[in-house]
């Protein structure tokens, strides 16, 4: 599924690949553990913020044996109450309210961080994302890799995706691959609203969050996609990010992250 805000689309779809390159020297983030966090937000809510500054903080890689991928998603059911969220989809509430479904909340809240969708906590605690992440990193992934990311002609956006196969211990005989395009950095002027007269900051805010295939059980998973990216934005602003998730939106068991570059 995608947002109106960002088109994409894929163009070629390889169903067998056959692993011929060197192997590299693992590098750092290639040894540590890639743990998905999502931050539901919204720039309407007041208790939002603190919840804002700790996904920064997380993004810069505190926790150890972690890579954590981070994402923030902003809901729109604040919007009507004075301030509109510029980066607010309808998308992200149902997202929210799918998680909430399977892990038997009665309601939806923000600030609310969901890691690697099967633990959730409320968004600004960071003992709760401390003891949520040691939790992760006692589960086991597939390798998610990202490659040949370049931004051509400012906003064409091009990417190799790659998993390693899917095996019986996951308990499933499929598991979906998500691609999600995010600012690395962004700010509002915030004028009405719970947040009004603030300036707000953001970190890896979603700008488009779709499936572009499934990974079947035995099988790796090969696909090069494009995107079309938003019109005058910085191309040094985005970050590409790659994940698999079980069916109904289960538990992530993989999770990959490149920043963008250019030709």
């Amino acid at each position: 599924m995608k947002i109106s805000l960002v088109s994409a689309f894929v163009i070629v779809c390889v169903t067998a690949w056959v692993l011929t390159r060197a192997v590299d020297a693992p590098s750092h983030a290639d040894r540590r553990t890639p743990v998905l966090v999502e931050l539901f937000t919204s720039e309407g809510c007041s208790s939002c913020p603190p919840a804002d500054a700790l996904l920064s903080k997380l993004d810069r890689q505190p926790a150890d044996g972690a890579e954590l991928v981070v994402l923030s998603e902003h809901v729109d059911y604040w919007n009507h109450l004075g301030w509109k969220d510029p980066y607010s989809s309808h998308f992200y509430s149902e997202r929210q309210s799918a998680y909430a479904d399977r892990l038997g909340l009665s309601s939806i809240y923000t600030p609310q961080m969901v890691v690697d969708g099967s633990i959730e906590f409320v968004g600004s605690s960071a003992r709760s994302a401390n003891e949520a992440f040691v939790q992760a990193l006692g589960a086991p992934k597939i390798p998610v890799r990202l490659s040949s990311i370049t931004l051509e002609r400012a906003e064409i956006l091009r990417a190799h995706i790659e998993t390693e196969a899917l095996t019986d211990s996951f308990g499933s005989r499929e598991a979906e691959v998500y691609v999600a395009v995010a600012l690395n950095h962004a700010e509002s002027e915030v004028s009405r609203g719970e947040n009004g007269g603030l300036r707000l900051a953001h970190t890896a805010v979603v700008r488009t969050l779709f499936k572009i295939g499934t990974v079947q059980l035995g099988k790796n998973f090969v696909q090069e996609v494009q995107l079309k990216l938003e019109s005058g934005t910085d191309p040094h602003n985005f970050r590409l990010i790659a994940f698999l998730q079980l069916p109904h939106q289960g538990r992530v068991i993989g999770a990959a992250v490149q920043s963008v570059s250019t030709n």
